[in-house]
């Protein structure tokens, strides 16, 4: 079984590119205990298990973004090979190609993780919804106190003056 350790920074390891929620070829080979270069021979040698929506490259420009957002320190760590990336059926199909009980466990963890990215992304939308819904509600209570000290100032300067007059001399 996996640690709570390490099931709770695993959606820290899910990152957004091409508009996919996917994870790091580097950091997968760390959580199934392989080389990064034996987890991406796996990968080449079943390739048709792995279309583009499972897994792709990084380019030059997404390889700068994972340096400068710290998911690796630098380029040299990538040993000069183009990082794979994972969505969550891709990671799904890495069980098949890595047969192992640790890579089994590592990917129950995984998709446990990416379920509760999405849930954590729906939470946010629904409080979100929930915070606007409140806005324009307070929205309304301010305008119609707006409109009543309106309506009393203006009622105020209309006002005849009451009450005791001297009798002008």
């Amino acid at each position: 079984m996996i640690n709570n350790q390490l099931a709770a920074t695993l959606p820290s390891l899910i990152f957004n590119f091409r508009g996919q929620k996917v994870m790091v070829d580097i950091h997968l080979s760390l959580l199934y205990e392989v080389e990064t270069r034996t987890l991406k021979q796996a990968v080449k040698r079943n390739i048709e298990r792995f279309p583009e929506d499972f897994m792709f490259e990084l380019n030059r420009e997404e390889i700068h973004l994972l340096v400068t957002q710290n998911v690796i320190p630098n380029k040299k760590q990538l040993g000069g090979a183009k990082p794979m990336v994972f969505t969550e059926q891709g990671v799904a199909m890495l069980s098949s190609v890595l047969r192992s009980e640790k890579s089994v466990q590592i990917n129950i963890e995984i998709m446990r993780a990416f379920a509760r990215y999405r849930a954590v992304l729906l939470d946010n939308q629904t409080l979100r919804t929930e915070l606007m819904a409140l806005d324009d509600r307070i929205t309304q209570v301010f305008r119609f106190l707006l409109e009543k000290i309106d309506a009393m100032q203006n009622r105020n300067a209309k006002r005849t003056i009451v009450g005791f007059k001297p009798p002008k001399v």
